[in-house]
């Protein structure tokens, strides 16, 4: 195992706000230069201000990053147990059991087959919120079928022995299939209502792309249904004809990020651009987020996408973007006192930027970012927060961190 202890300056404390008012009305961090100096890809033009490369902040409070294991194989998702374990997937297709002292259970058995090839594999997991009783797992995966391949939504019950997942179901399907292996999305979380949220992809490729506009699709979309995999209620109706009823928002790109604000309730999202334009979103039920129509990236070739606009009425503009990019995959708030500046923060896993970003909000607007374990040289592929308030992260090169206080 690895120990690095990572002390840094004075900081602000801050809460973050949503869509409902914060209860933090104190003044705005001290920040320095943003934490991004490389040129960008563009030369678009922020809608507002603050919208890319915020200014730094430096966490005040010493904490100490641990490596637990590196012995999981390309791990996915990570969620905390009721007893602090965490659940872990493996994109081969099987979970793990890992104890906060790096101990790994065997691999689970008795999912579905998995598709892993590519960006797919065995992706996002939650738990039912009545986990502690009814033992209900949930769970994002590529799904091998004719015509390619889907974004798909299983469920099974832990069993006891933590062996395998019993009475394994697909309960949604993201419709069309395609013959690809791109841009899953895949991140599964549960709202106040016990109602379940899944990202989708628009599976990367030209033909497919323009169907992350298209309301009887299931691609490039945040979708919102039920624990057996119907729409849920409540959701918003798109007013165009065959409208699919689990739509919650259209007109992304690759979501690999969601998580709730553990004070408001509200979803956020984050999703991958292509040169430029990663984003952040808060999302709010029937809102078109622009893609391929509107984007701060341009394509892997240099060419402009579409129009190569940033702004279209009707078209919501991220929270915050980054250029160049750092691949924001898997995220969470914290909501722990252990650290108090980083009280309602969110943190999200950065892939090809090999760090995991802190930012903290305030009034819907980023007003500050920090790269914490930027020196590890890992891509981090989720974070969550563990029972005990400390972070727990995954990465690609299949390592387990812990960050907590020191």
């Amino acid at each position: 195992m690895k120990n690095i202890l990572i002390p840094f300056l004075a900081s602000s404390v801050l809460a973050i706000a949503s869509c409902k008012k914060d209860d933090d009305d104190g003044n705005l961090p001290e920040t320095g230069a943003p934490v991004e100096n490389n040129p960008a890809n563009t030369q678009y033009k922020p809608a507002f201000a603050g919208q890319t490369r915020i200014g730094s902040v430096q966490t005040a409070t010493s904490f100490q990053s641990k490596v637990l294991t590196s012995a999981l194989t390309a791990p996915w998702g990570v969620t905390a147990l009721p007893d602090g374990r965490l659940l872990i997937t493996q994109k081969g297709g099987t979970m793990r059991i890992a104890t906060t002292t790096g101990e790994l259970g065997a691999a689970i058995t008795g999912l579905p087959t998995v598709n892993a090839n590519g960006q797919g594999g065995l992706l996002g997991v939650t738990l039912d919120p009545e986990f502690a009783t009814n033992r209900m797992v949930y769970w994002a995966f590529a799904e091998p079928v004719a015509g390619g391949t889907n974004t798909a939504v299983g469920k099974g019950k832990l069993s006891d022995d933590e062996k395998t997942i019993q009475g394994a179901t697909v309960i949604y399907r993201a419709l069309p299939a395609y013959n690809g292996t791109l841009h899953y999305g895949g991140r599964v979380v549960f709202d106040k209502d016990g109602n379940l949220f899944v990202s989708t992809g628009e599976r990367s490729d030209l033909a497919t792309r323009p169907l992350a506009q298209d309301v009887k699709s299931g691609l490039g979309k945040v979708i919102r249904i039920t624990k057996n995999g119907q729409a849920a209620p409540g959701n918003p109706n798109f007013n165009q004809s065959g409208a699919l009823p689990e739509l919650w928002t259209i007109g992304h790109r690759n979501v690999q990020s969601l998580a709730i604000h553990p004070q408001t309730g509200d979803l956020w999202q984050g999703e991958h651009g292509p040169r430029g334009g990663d984003e952040i979103n808060l999302i709010q039920a029937g809102k078109n987020y622009g893609w391929p129509t509107i984007t701060y990236g341009i394509e892997y070739s240099g060419a402009t996408i579409g129009e190569g606009i940033t702004q279209k009425d009707g078209l919501d503009q991220p929270v915050y973007y980054w250029d160049p990019v750092i691949s924001p995959s898997g995220m969470t708030f914290y909501s722990s006192d252990s650290i108090s500046e980083w009280k309602n923060n969110l943190f999200i896993g950065s892939l090809s930027g090999k760090h995991i970003a802190r930012l903290v909000i305030r009034n819907n607007k980023v007003v500050g970012e920090e790269r914490l374990l930027a020196g590890e040289g890992q891509r981090f592929r989720d974070v969550t927060q563990g029972k005990d308030g400390a972070l727990y992260a995954v990465t690609d090169e299949g390592r387990l961190y812990q960050i907590k206080k020191q």
